[in-house]
């Protein structure tokens, strides 16, 4: 084989190569942010935080009430990117639910999902790969947004809210949603 044969051949994997490794990692989204400014469905200021102390003096109630009901919050943890914001669980009034992000702040990234996981917030970042409900793609990775969460799902089973990077198989960060 001569030399310019080689010489060619080399040049083109690199090519493919570098092709291959922008589209996959996508990596301008390390300079580039997203950002939703959705109506939040409840205040932050009502929003319970999920711990022992809260889940144990809960007091079920009677009436339905006519606006959205906060059903449990917490605060983002970071996985592989450090992240902030919360999250809560919403009961709409017409017996629906979803997921409300308040002032999310994260890397932007390529496929990134929200889910719905059975695993508690504290657990190892690979569990929440599986067991999950997925509410859809990340709308922006600043910012405050509402995912609504399909009819059906089993809610007593959820524990937290993930961002997830399909591609990667990396989580983004999570939240707790245990309910009282």
């Amino acid at each position: 084989m001569s030399k310019r044969v080689v010489v060619t051949v080399v040049a083109g994997v690199v090519v493919v190569g570098l092709v291959v490794g922008v589209a996959l990692f996508q990596p301008w989204r390390l300079w580039t942010d997203r950002t939703a400014d959705e109506a939040l469905l409840v205040p932050v200021a009502t929003a319970p935080a999920t711990s022992a102390a809260s889940t144990a003096s809960a007091v079920p109630t009677t009436t339905t009430p006519a606006g959205p009901v906060a059903l449990a919050s917490g605060p983002f943890r970071s996985l592989e990117h450090a992240t902030t914001g919360s999250a809560t669980l919403v009961r709409l009034p017409g017996g629906g639910h979803a997921v409300q992000f308040e002032s999310l702040d994260t890397s932007d990234g390529p496929d990134l999902y929200v889910y719905l996981s059975d695993k508690p917030s504290d657990s190892p970042e690979s569990a929440f790969g599986s067991g999950f409900t997925n509410l859809g793609k990340l709308r922006a990775n600043r910012g405050d947004q509402v995912y609504e969460v399909p009819a059906g799902t089993a809610l007593d089973a959820v524990r937290s809210v993930v961002i997830w990077c399909e591609r990667f198989s990396a989580g983004f960060a999570v939240a707790p949603l245990e309910q009282p």
